[in-house]
């Protein structure tokens, strides 16, 4: 077994969890720079939990200019061994109606501003994504979305586009065209990252809107977004919270191997590595660096 510190990426308005205990904000480090905002600490039952508003409290930050970096590092510092993604997403097909949540298990990045990776020059590595989100946790969100008759979908891809505009309506329709499941901006970078430090990952995109490509449906407003928003939040509260006591079970390794991404992902020979980038992947990579 291994100590399970459960962390929570969302909206600031869910971190009032049911049944959360000893809870109070901290500040949090990363050397990658500041984090979105401090980390709201706590604990479900013998779980610790760490949430971190994505945006910030108040949603002062874009997609564009979050942090994902020290986000994730940042919760990497605080000893989270696993991720809990909870975001607002647009649907691509009809079966996915609003309200409905999402286990995504793929995604097709088309950001462009972010950083995406801890690594570089003078320490190069190359984690594999082809299992972006880990199958585990997705199994224990499925198994509480049903015991809760919370409308979901096990499995999906989710297309991560740059904003912060929404889709105009020919890429809607080219998005569709692709065969992609839900839509949104945040999450891919989040996914890269987290790999790279060895955290299981699972996003839980929450259906808000039609994109803009559905007959039936204005455009997206972010009026709209934000009620359905309020709508998802108690189930998304639910959700988490039955999900969390279920890593007291944790095994010490995950059978998917999100724990052990980094293996065989170094390239860089030793006596070539750069120190001060090593400094900086004290806590990403510390366990395979030494």
């Amino acid at each position: 077994m291994t100590t399970p510190v459960l962390g929570i990426i969302g909206g600031s308005g869910l971190y009032d969890l049911p049944g959360l205990e000893e809870g109070r904000w901290e500040a949090a480090r990363s050397s990658f720079g500041a984090l979105s905002d401090e980390v709201y600490r706590g604990r479900l039952g013998t779980v610790e939990i760490a949430f971190l508003p994505r945006h910030g409290r108040g949603h002062r930050l874009s997609p564009s200019t979050v942090n994902y970096r020290a986000n994730i590092d940042g919760l990497k510092r605080l000893g989270v061994t696993d991720i809990l993604s909870l975001s607002a997403c647009g649907s691509l097909k009809e079966a996915l109606a609003p309200g409905d949540f999402v286990l995504v298990d793929q995604f097709v990045d088309r950001s462009f501003r972010r950083e995406t990776s801890f690594f570089g020059t003078g320490c190069v590595a190359h984690v594999s994504m082809a299992e972006p989100t880990c199958a585990r946790l997705r199994d224990l969100a499925a198994a509480a979305a049903t015991a809760l008759n919370i409308p979901h979908h096990g499995g999906g891809t989710y297309l991560n586009i740059e904003g912060p505009q929404f889709s105009s309506r020919g890429e809607s329709d080219l998005y569709r065209s692709w065969g992609l499941d839900v839509i949104g901006m945040t999450n891919a970078p989040e996914a890269k990252l987290a790999r790279e430090a060895e955290i299981c990952y699972q996003t839980i995109a929450m259906v808000t809107d039609y994109d803009c490509w559905h007959d039936d449906h204005g455009a997206v407003e972010v009026a709209d977004v934000i009620r359905v928003l309020g709508e998802n939040a108690a189930k998304a509260k639910a959700l988490v919270a039955a999900v969390a006591p279920k890593l007291a079970e944790r095994p010490a390794t995950c059978g998917a191997g999100c724990d052990r991404a980094l293996e065989s992902a170094i390239m860089t020979a030793p006596d070539k590595r750069d120190p001060e980038l090593l400094s900086r992947l004290d806590a990403v990579a510390g366990r395979v660096l030494g």
